[in-house]
Order: structure tokens, then sequence, then C-alpha cells
């Protein structure tokens, strides 16, 4: 027999995502019997509000999980690679944000417009992982792509938010700006060079290759949840000084020719994707329109002409609503409407 509602838990819940996790909870109507915030021991005693009360973050601990059915995980890697399996063990699924699971085989990585059947896999471990916020929209603008005329190759170039780094680095942004411009010292933290007016090709660790960490989250996750796993895709990420939404210049080849009329046409229709692609009018997506939205922009849709079934596209999406939260909770919302 369905439940009416269920229990959930938010780990993370004071961090930029498990804030945005509460809210779009809220916003979607998800019928919440119990939400319990978890946080670490720096933020526990805060109250937050959800559906006109304010709930106290509590402290995570190895017995937070009891009577809980999901717990939406975005408290960093080794966070989840402790609590994740207790919660599991209290008989939670969980839908774990961080990098702990996304590439172990047994756990599915799932982008609801994309792979929403993979969900079914969470059996094996009781946890289900959301991709990295650059490789959602990537998959969710590409996916109509693949299925109509077969992705041969992906070359990727980012341009991401710092919100993507946390609170602290938004805060860094914010104090460096009002540091130049008040003749003040710089002071760096979050990344190892100014972010004010600048960009930063360098996003996670490097790796003897010379790709970064965040690099190859892109290449091997799309190929997981595209299940293509030869896939040519390339990637460069870099940090710019915006505060919410990442922006990607995407450049594919496909098996067959696909018109740059033909692609407006198919993400017209795409679930999850908003068309913005009037040049003439100068409206094509831009990062100030997206901040707070739950669709994954497309625009400045052309054909690469440099190849035979070549197109370039500009992605946008807010990679902590669609990246992250918004991501985590659609893949709840099926759970309780098919699994549980």
């Amino acid at each position: 027999m369905k439940k009416e509602r269920y229990n959930v838990a938010v780990v993370g819940a004071t961090g930029a995502v498990g804030e945005q996790m509460r809210e779009v909870l809220e916003e979607r109507l998800f019928p919440v019997g119990e939400l319990r915030l978890l946080a670490s021991e720096r933020s526990a005693g805060q109250y937050l509000p959800f559906q006109g009360r304010q709930l106290r973050v509590e402290l995570l601990k190895e017995d937070s999980f009891k009577n809980i059915d999901i717990g939406l995980f975005s408290a960093g890697g080794s966070v989840s690679a402790k609590f994740a399996p207790l919660a599991v063990a209290a008989g939670a699924v969980v839908v774990d944000n961080t990098g702990c699971f996304r590439m172990e085989p047994d756990v599915p990585l799932v982008v609801p417009e994309v792979n929403a059947s993979e969900i079914a896999k969470y059996k094996s471990r009781g946890i289900i992982a959301n991709p990295n916020c650059s490789t959602i929209q990537l998959v969710v603008a590409l996916k109509p792509i693949h299925d109509a005329a077969r992705l041969k190759r992906v070359v990727v170039s980012t341009y991401q938010a710092v919100s993507g780094a946390g609170r602290q680095a938004m805060d860094e942004l914010s104090q460096q700006v009002t540091a130049l411009f008040s003749g003040h010292e710089i002071r760096k933290q979050k990344f190892p060079h100014q972010i004010a007016f600048n960009c930063i090709p360098h996003i996670d660790v490097f790796m003897e290759d010379g790709y970064t960490k965040e690099e190859w989250k892109m290449i091997n996750e799309t190929r997981k949840i595209f299940a293509e796993p030869n896939l040519a895709v390339t990637a460069t990420t870099v940090r710019v000084p915006v505060f919410c939404s990442h922006s990607e210049s995407v450049n594919v080849e496909t098996d067959k020719k696909l018109s740059a009329q033909g692609a407006k046409d198919i993400l017209r229709a795409a679930p999850g994707v908003l068309l913005v692609d009037e040049p003439e009018n100068n409206l094509y997506p831009m990062a100030i329109d997206t901040t707070g939205k739950d669709a994954t922009y497309v625009g400045r849709i052309r054909e690469d002409n440099s190849v035979a079934n070549g197109l370039n596209l500009w992605v946008v999406a807010d990679n902590l609503r669609k990246g992250a939260a918004l991501n985590a909770v659609q893949i709840a919302e099926i759970l309780i409407r098919d699994y549980l």
C-alpha cells in the first residue's frame, strides 16, 4: 500500500545545495511527512523555514536515519561514504549528490529526462547517484540529438559559476570585487588565483594526463548515462566570475546529418529543455536569466561547417537547481511514484 507522505532527510542542509533541496521540496509539493535537516556540528542548531514552520538543524550522527524513507545527500564525498550506507541500513533510499558513488557499476547514475529507467536499479545498493552539475545540463541538451542522429563526438568547454564550489566560493568572489573597488588586498582561499574579473581553467585537481578531475567527471559520467562507454568526449572546464548558473559551449559530430533547424525543432519539444535561440533579437541563454529556473536553456544552435555532420550549441542551467537539488528531487518523485 502506497504511503501518503514520506520522511525525508537532507544531509548538508545548510549548504548551498542543501538549501535548494529544501526549497525545491516545498515548491514542488513533495509529500513530506517529516523533514529532517542534518548538518555538521558547526551548523547544527540553526533554524530553517519549511512549509511555514521553522525546523531545527540536527547534528548528523550514525543514528540520524531512523524512520527515514529518502535521504538527499549533499555534504561532500567523505560524508556520503560514511553515512549513505548507514542510511540504507536504516531503511532509507539515498539520492547522493557527491562524486562518491557515481562511477560504481552497481549504482545508477540518473538524469530523469535522459535515463529515468535506471532508477529501478537502486535496489542493488539502495543508492542513486546524482551526476556532476555540468554533466546534467550537457546530457539533457544532448539526449534528443543522440536519439535523432547518434552522437559520434562531443567537445565541451564550460564556464562554471563559483556557486559550484560552495557558499565560501560565492563569498570569496563578492569579497574580492569589493576589495578591488575599495583598494583593499585580495584574499584567496577557495581558488588558487583571483576569481574576480578572471577566468581560471582549473576545476578540481589535475590528473597525470593534464586533464582535471572535473573534466574526467564529465567525460566518464556522460558515457555512463548514455550507456555509450566508447563515446568520444573531451572537456575543458573553466571557473568564471559568475555567482550562479553554468554555461557550456558544446560542439558535436553525429552519425546522421541533422540540420540546425532540425535540432531546434527536436530541442523545442524535449523534456526539461527551453529553447532560446533568436539571435536577430539578441535572445540566447545567459546565466542571469537561468538562475532560479528549472529548465536547461539551449541556444546559438548552428551547423559546424568544418565537418560533415556537426552542430554547435550553447547550454546554460542553474547549477544549484537542475545541476543538483532539482535533479535529486525529481529522482525522489519517480521513486515514490513507481517504486516505494
